[in-house]
């Protein structure tokens, strides 16, 4: 598929998830491109059956299989190499990387000791920094689960060092009816931890 129609698609799923950014504000801040011509793609892809005809805001299934969307999701609190290495290996793995910050309640329940510096905004503007993100949401209320039934992935890429098995996040997602593939990423450098990084550093580390 054109890469350009690829972005537009990929524009249209992304608001679909966040509408208060329009797709074409989307697509704009990652190709110089003009109105114009994007309502002509759109126009386009909605002859070649990717976009719905009597709603241009919204891919058909079509549409939606042309992209390979990758889901992982984590705190992010303390961005450092580890992360960028497996949001990297995470994006790699398809055509469009979806993030999904823990909110601090649920980062909290899973690990009580946890000290969160940031709370889920913060960090989402953190991860939406990086620009081979292509979208940062914040997980919803409820389980991972619901989340992924929002988001319905092609693929969850768990972290290295994630507690979840590949085995049982792909038995709870067939139970809700979701094809999803599940994939364990690597890190050239396992050292790099947000939890070793802030048990040595502590608050110092927010003074330098």
């Amino acid at each position: 598929m054109d890469p350009v129609d690829k972005a537009v698609l990929a524009s249209l799923y992304a608001s679909t998830l966040e509408p208060l950014v329009p797709a074409y504000e989307r697509m704009k801040s990652r190709l110089a491109v003009s109105r114009e011509f994007f309502d002509e793609r759109i126009v386009r892809l909605a002859s070649m059956g990717m976009v719905e005809k009597t709603d241009h805001s919204k891919l058909t299934f079509i549409g939606r299989d042309a992209l390979k969307v990758v889901l992982v999701g984590g705190v992010f609190d303390l961005i450092h190499p580890g992360h960028i290495h497996t949001l990297m290996a995470a994006k790699a793995a398809g055509d469009f990387l979806v993030v999904v910050i823990a909110r601090t309640a649920t980062a909290q329940k899973i690990k009580k000791d946890r000290k969160i510096y940031h709370d889920e905004n913060l960090r989402k503007e953190l991860v939406e920094s990086l620009g081979f993100v292509d979208l940062a949401i914040i997980g919803r209320e409820g389980t991972l689960y619901d989340t992924v039934e929002y988001v319905r992935p092609n693929v969850i890429a768990l972290g290295y060092d994630q507690a979840h098995s590949e085995k049982d996040v792909a038995e709870n997602c067939k139970k809700r009816n979701l094809d999803v593939q599940v994939i364990r990423l690597s890190t050239p450098i396992p050292g790099s931890k947000s939890s070793k990084m802030k048990e040595e550093l502590g608050d110092s580390i927010y003074g330098i």
